[in-house]
């Protein structure tokens, strides 16, 4: 099996972050909650435990049980899980008289210790902690202070057990890769074998034993993460997979037919279904986003059922689910609270009595995209903006119709041509309009107007989980908006969206 380090989650925003890290290192690891991970095999070299909401003093914290995991493979404690290891020792960990939330440096540290070699004395890191450990047994020895935090960094005597106050994975931890590195590869030992084209090689190996010469149908969405899983498919079982690829009415400009031309050139077996009709009269006078996307996935079902039934003797069902959405559906806190409900993680009615089957579940975003480089995907598909999986209808604000459609369709396509042609296209993470319910007075000519605003919004991220706004040039802004109320009839005002997430989220609905 592939040599695998264990996270275990204890419920801290960076948890996936801690993931993403070292995965960059070519190591492969698992993110389960504290209280649900499997028995450590032989292919599990090392233990990373997460930060936490929680205080150790808390009655209702996190308390697993680390006896056969402690002495037995390396381990690591990451903020509260530092913190855990101390309290659970027989230390003292108490409210802090000064909460550390930020930049810090190391005053000192012990330039021996395997976990630090290579770092800078001096070198900052980023804390975000009320409580601190305040004593800690003997064999607890202390290899780096802040000067707030006496055991900024422990190593426990006779053991490969660590803790560390602050947080390695962020990038404001300048050096925290190679903590990382130093953890994972020369502690744990790992041989940093896990590669996009290791991925490919025993996934496709993979599938070929699952699925035989059964056949498999898939919708496809144009987006990234279907296209990457139906090429892993395609190479293993050929024209036994059979995609769908719906128009609901909901898409770029020309988007159905230009994706559909894309598909062709992959040797990949589409089916294209044009079902514009089906989604915008379902959508009529809907307002509320979360029906708008419950409507438009029951709707989606329906057609992509109706299809799949006229070819015989279907087993599976392929689904592009990612590891986010797979870490998100088995949160160490349940499934989150609903933000938006739109990925269907492993989810079927009962009607559709299919087995599932997931390529891309345990991969990251921007795994997804380097599998699809290493696979052949030309870059058009692999450098896709993310779209939603409703479209256009959670950029409408308030009921939709055709003709806002239509008009969304021209600003949305004026827009993102304009960013490549400005080459920002790639310097954002995603990139959008929004149709505003709201209609404001100008002036066009000699003539008094009350037309459409459009809001703009283009993000940088990594991941998506967080995201900035971009600081677009203001040359271009400017461009974009006078070619936006000229070409587009219905629209006087253009306004750009400076929110980061959070507070707010990427999409407006």
């Amino acid at each position: 099996m592939q040599e695998t380090i264990l996270i275990l989650d204890f419920g801290s925003q960076y948890t996936q972050l801690i993931a993403r890290r070292v995965r960059e290192l070519n190591v492969f690891c698992e993110i389960h909650p504290f209280n649900k991970f499997p028995d450590p095999g032989d292919h599990i070299k090392g233990v990373i435990l997460s930060g936490s909401p929680f205080s150790v003093r808390d009655s209702n914290a996190p308390f697993p049980d680390l006896t056969h995991l402690r002495g037995n493979l390396p381990l690591l404690g990451i903020c509260y899980g530092a913190q855990y290891l101390a309290h659970s020792s027989g230390g003292v960990v108490s409210l802090s008289e000064i909460r550390e939330y930020g930049r810090a440096n190391l005053t000192s540290m012990d330039e021996t210790s395997d976990l630090l070699r290579g770092l800078s004395q001096g070198t900052q890191v980023w804390m975000s902690h009320a409580d601190t450990i305040l004593s800690a047994p003997d064999d607890f020895r202390i290899i780096a202070s802040t000067s707030q935090v006496l055991y900024a960094g422990y190593r426990v005597a006779g053991e490969e057990t660590y803790g560390i106050q602050f947080h390695p994975e962020v990038y404001h931890t300048t050096e925290g890769l190679q903590l990382l590195k130093n953890f994972v590869v020369n502690i744990c030992k790992c041989q940093q074998s896990w590669t996009p084209e290791l991925f490919v090689e025993s996934t496709v190996a993979s599938l070929k034993e699952k699925l035989g010469n059964e056949r498999v149908v898939l919708g496809l969405s144009g987006g990234v993460d279907s296209s990457v899983a139906a090429m892993l498919l395609n190479r293993a079982i050929g024209k036994n997979l059979f995609c769908i690829f719906v128009d609901n009415g909901l898409l770029r400009k020309n988007e159905f037919s230009k994706v559909m031309e894309r598909y062709k050139t992959l040797d990949l077996n589409v089916t294209g279904v044009d079902a514009r009709d089906l989604f915008i009269n379902a959508l009529k006078d809907v307002v509320d986003p979360e029906l708008k996307r419950k409507i438009i996935g029951k709707t989606f079902i329906e057609v992509f059922d109706a299809e799949a039934h006229k070819i015989q003797e279907i087993k599976w069902l392929a689904q592009g689910t990612i590891y986010p959405d797979v870490i998100e559906s088995h949160s160490v806190k349940g499934p989150s609270a609903t933000i938006k409900s739109h990925h269907n993680v492993g989810g079927l009615p009962d009607f559709m009595k299919l087995k599932i089957v997931e390529p891309l579940n345990t991969l990251f975003k921007d795994e997804v995209r380097k599998v699809g480089h290493t696979i052949g995907l030309d870059a058009e598909f692999v450098n896709r903006h993310p779209f939603p999986g409703p479209g256009l209808a959670v950029r409408i604000l308030g009921d939709i119709d055709r003709e806002k459609v239509r008009l969304l369709q021209e600003v949305d396509d004026v827009f993102i041509s304009g960013l490549r042609a400005f080459n920002l296209y790639h310097t954002v993470w995603q990139a959008f309009a929004v149709l505003l319910p709201v209609q404001s007075v100008g002036v066009m000519g000699d003539e008094r107007t009350y037309e459409n605003v459009v809001a703009l919004r283009a993000v940088t991220s990594t991941d998506g989980m967080t995201a900035d706004w971009a600081h677009l040039p203001y040359d271009f802004l400017a461009k974009v908006s006078n070619d936006i109320i000229n070409r587009v009839k219905g629209v006087n005002r253009v306004v750009y969206d400076i929110s980061s997430k959070p507070p707010a989220t990427i999409e407006w609905e």
